[in-house]
């Protein structure tokens, strides 16, 4: 793995210091390895560089794109989404080595961290317990996404020089993934509760969220059900002791109101922004260029539009459920709507007038053809632009401030749902709780998708609603490939809307063509830069 020019040049500067005797000098006109850690303002700012490291607003947002939920066409600048849904990639892409070395900077940053934070000796012990506890939540969510792309990976509990890690082997995936799990058992004890810190600290990670995570990484191994369904039991019944969680009133209030977004009680972790000083920009390529986006580097697909529910509860497909191919999006969930915006779309803007936004092409009275779909130009690749996560208090260009939710108390229901459903203890109160609450939440009302259905196919239900209410989160990539549906999902064409040449697909756009290899794709390759500086690491099989 590479290490930071900063690292390679102290390393370099001790080996040719080897002959000096008093190595342990401490300069008085900078801080040194030896005093830096004894500033409590240094060791927060460690910490707080720690947090930084952990995610990006890039990463969140095109993850999708790696889906059937969505389509980048841009390349580099999404992250490669579309040589990755392809099929056409390779182990130089840079994608994988980005990725790989984002995580292992991250994981040298946190055991850098663990073994110097005890040389400062003026934070209380309770206060160097729980930084250390936030520490490890990070480095254990590092490995998780490591192993959950690339399988078995080198496992770093501890800081490496740069001769060992020229060496360093890839451990079990199994291995690496019981070290995730006991790394949060053990971090729960010295994290606070949500409700035990005061606003200043919101955003820092809590027992909740270490729980929550638990509950995450076992649902992805797809064998310890019993144990993730405890685990959200935990955090649906314990609030005394992990914080009082709740769906907020809103769903596109979470995304959508400045206010909500930033307090409320179904947040358990987010990504932490700071309007005018720490912001992210990516809506600038999100949004109907009429409303004065750049360009769309990030498309809806068909296939996600497909899996709203109508207001009865029933798939579009199901000859009872009303749906009308030429009025699609009528009487339609309405989480369609705070999510994607459609030909049609009534836009609210943020002085509270609307704008109807055209984008079948020929159909703008207006402003010809600034929100057609297009193949090459600036226009939707799908027909389709995003609501969710638009800031009406953005800056220019859409610099925005909201947070980025990376877990909020609607997955562990979903969870929990998925949990009981697999262990064959689906019942009307699992519904109720879960399905029922969220389908409220969305402002469903007809008792006949409210109701609990006792027979039909739970598992898809349960699989349609963690799609529509988590997407555009960054979640999607993770269930098709742990349900192992990628190779039916990812194989063929990704569609767009009904704007295209009647006797192909209907008239559905093609957006791209898509491959999904189920005998290599179900991992990542281990980047090409990686092995040349590591001969004992060992490529995925296929690559």
């Amino acid at each position: 793995m590479k290490f930071s020019k900063i690292s390679i040049a102290i390393a370099a500067v001790c080996l040719n210091l080897s002959a000096c005797k008093q190595l342990d000098l401490a300069p008085t006109d900078r801080f040194s390895e030896l005093t830096f850690w004894k500033i409590d303002q240094n060791v927060n700012n460690a910490l707080y560089n720690n947090y930084s490291l952990m995610y990006d607003s890039n990463s969140y947002f095109y993850l999708d794109a790696t889906s059937d939920n969505a389509y980048s066409p841009q390349g580099n600048s999404s992250g490669n989404a579309d040589a990755i849904t392809s099929g056409s990639f390779t182990a130089t892409l840079p994608r994988f080595r980005n990725d790989w070395g984002n995580y292992y900077k991250l994981i040298k940053s946190c055991n850098l961290f663990l073994e110097n934070v005890d040389k400062n000796t003026t934070l209380p012990a309770a206060t160097i317990a729980r930084l250390k506890a936030e520490t490890r939540f990070l480095r254990a969510f590092a490995h998780f996404n490591l192993t959950k792309w690339y399988g078995d990976v080198p496992l770093l509990d501890r800081d490496l020089t740069i001769e060992e890690a020229q060496v360093v082997a890839r451990k079990p995936k199994a291995e690496v993934v019981n070290f995730v799990v006991s790394e949060l058992e053990a971090a729960i004890a010295d994290l606070p509760s949500k409700d035990a810190i005061p606003a200043s600290e919101n955003g820092r990670i809590t027992k909740a969220a270490a729980l929550a995570l638990q509950a995450r990484v076992l649902l992805y191994q797809g064998n310890k059900m019993a144990e993730v369904a405890s685990i959200c039991e935990k955090l649906m019944n314990n609030q005394a002791t992990y914080g009082k969680y709740s769906l907020h009133e809103s769903y596109s209030a979470l995304f959508n109101d400045p206010a909500a977004n930033k307090v409320n009680n179904e947040t358990i972790l987010a990504l932490q922004y700071v309007p005018a000083v720490r912001t992210w920009g990516e809506f600038f390529d999100f949004a109907p260029r009429s409303v004065g986006a750049r360009t769309n580097n990030l498309g809806a697909t068909q296939e996600l539009v497909d899996s709203y529910r109508m207001l009865n509860g029933k798939k579009i497909t199901d000859p009872a459920s009303g749906y009308n191919e030429n009025d699609p999006y009528i009487n339609r969930d309405p989480r369609l709507t705070a999510t994607i915006v459609y030909d049609g779309y009534n836009w609210v803007n943020p002085n509270g007038s609307t704008k109807k936004i055209y984008i079948k092409p020929g159909t703008d009275p207006v402003q010809p053809g600034a929100d057609e779909y297009s193949t090459s130009g600036q226009g939707s690749a799908t027909g389709y632009y995003w609501r969710k996560y638009f800031d009406p208090t953005a800056l220019a260009s859409f610099a925005s401030g909201l947070n980025l939710h990376l877990i909020r108390y609607a997955e562990v229901l979903l969870t929990y749902a998925e949990a009981k459903n697999s262990l064959g203890q689906m019942d009307a109160s699992v519904w109720d709780k879960t399905i029922k609450a969220l389908r409220m939440r969305a402002g469903f009302t007809d008792p006949a998708a409210l109701n609990y259905p006792g027979t039909g196919d739970m598992t898809n239900i349960i699989r349609d609603e963690r799609r529509v209410e988590l997407a555009m989160e960054g979640l999607r990539t993770d269930d098709i490939r742990r349900w192992k549906i990628a190779e039916v999902v990812l194989n063929g064409y990704a569609h767009g809307a009904k704007f295209s040449d009647p006797t192909i697909d209907r008239g559905y756009i093609r957006a791209q063509r898509r491959q999904f290899d189920a005998s290599k794709h179900y991992l990542w390759p281990i980047p090409a830069s990686e092995l040349s500086l590591n001969k004992n690491l060992t490529q995925n099989p296929g690559y």
